[in-house]
């Protein structure tokens, strides 16, 4: 074991810290091929941030976190001062009225986590061999920066169910929450699928897919140096629009779209709907190595399931054809559960400076917890594959 003093230190920017050493922690499993998903890689995180989606003005304040030991990142965690809850998609605003209405002050809050994006993944990031020994030094790094600065709390979101018993064992509070995923068991292509879902179910696919496609135009997919830079002059006007409906302001700048061209565009993959060369409607996602991560949607003409089609139908038809055996469609959705995308659980990790409330917070989880379990178990028994071996196709 090494006794060497470790250093922790929270920097202002991504750029003070080198993309190999955070990568090294964040996707060692990149060095061979994609890493499992990009959101924690040092390319998207500083796109983020060079871009203005996150930092001053934004209620996004970087302070990421670094683990050092003989000179060596070992550890490394995106970590934000947060002044409100917007763009985490785990709630918390019930938790900040009542902490506000007993006369306490609950923004600003520290939270872990990836801005704006509802995906699972590593959030204590670390290098292989100090596992351990990472993931305690940065919880601890974490508390301390909280209490040294008398923030009410904690807050780290959709991370891996082994980070969140590894949190729970720390003294922090797991909270359990639920996305719909499809999961490729086998099917092969689009039909295999089909033929795995009751006879309504699969009729109603077919129907939506049919409406869907006689928009007038055809679908493409687009990755790499595929996308263009006038495509994203396209689907900036689709996420204004669905921004400006869901959020009032959209969280990315027309500015990261620019970034993501330079520096992810192999990480993406853009499903747009065109009529004579000119974008209607189009999805983002994000390429992991086993998993589409769908991110956002937009159109500037409305068509029968054209959301459906070009969102869920044209995420399974991309994964199957290229090895893929997930597809995450984003947060909330119970839609999704009749087009083949099945409850799964999410995690998260929380804590609070003041006992009484953590006490309060403690006692609602614990039944959260429970009602999510029974939720996830219902809604499974009436999702929408064959429950009768030989039913008719």
């Amino acid at each position: 074991m090494d006794d060497t003093p470790i250093e922790l230190r929270a920097h202002a920017s991504l750029s003070e810290i080198d993309p190999a050493e955070w990568d090294a922690c964040a996707c060692p499993e990149a060095a061979e091929g994609r890493p499992r998903d990009p959101f924690t890689a040092h390319r998207f995180l500083l796109a983020l941030e060079e871009s203005g989606s996150v930092g001053p003005g934004t209620g996004w304040q970087p302070q990421y976190l670094a683990v050092r030991q003989n000179d060596r990142l070992i550890a490394c965690a995106p970590l934000y001062a947060k002044g409100h809850s917007q763009g985490e998609y785990i709630f918390d605003h019930n938790w900040a009225h009542a902490y506000e209405r007993a006369g306490g002050r609950y923004y600003p809050k520290l939270q872990i986590a990836v801005p704006f994006t509802p995906a699972t993944g590593r959030r204590l990031l670390v290098r292989e061999g100090y596992e351990e020994t990472g993931r305690a030094a940065l919880l601890q790094g974490a508390l301390r920066i909280a209490t040294d600065n008398g923030l009410s709390s904690l807050h780290i979101t959709f991370c891996t169910e082994a980070e969140a018993i590894a949190g729970e064992d720390m003294g922090l509070l797991r909270r359990a929450g639920q996305q719909y995923h499809w999961l490729d068991d086998g099917y092969g292509d689009f039909g295999g699928f089909l033929a795995a879902l009751s006879s309504r179910k699969r009729k109603n696919i077919r129907k939506e897919r049919a409406a869907a496609q006689a928009f007038g135009g055809e679908i493409v997919h687009l990755t790499g140096d595929q996308i263009e830079p006038h495509h994203w002059d396209a689907f900036w006007r689709f996420y204004q629009d669905t921004g400006a409906r869901k959020w009032g302001t959209p969280y990315l700048t027309r500015d990261f779209f620019d970034r993501a061209h330079e520096t992810l565009r192999d990480d993406i993959l853009l499903i747009l709907a065109q009529r004579d060369g000119v974008p209607i409607a189009g999805a983002l996602n994000l390429i992991g190595r086993e998993t589409l991560y769908g991110r956002y949607w937009g159109c500037v003409e409305d068509h029968n399931a054209l959301h459906f089609e070009l969102c869920y139908y044209q995420a399974i038809d991309w994964a199957l054809a290229h090895g893929l055996t997930r597809v995450e469609a984003g947060a909330q959705g119970e839609h999704k559960l009749a087009r083949g995308y099945l409850p799964v659980p999410t995690h998260s990790l929380h804590w609070m400076a003041d006992e009484g409330f953590s006490r309060a917070v403690a006692d609602y989880l614990e039944a959260e917890r429970r009602a999510v379990d029974e939720e996830i178990e219902v809604l499974t028994s009436y999702g929408p594959f064959r429950k009768v071996e030989g039913e008719p196709e």
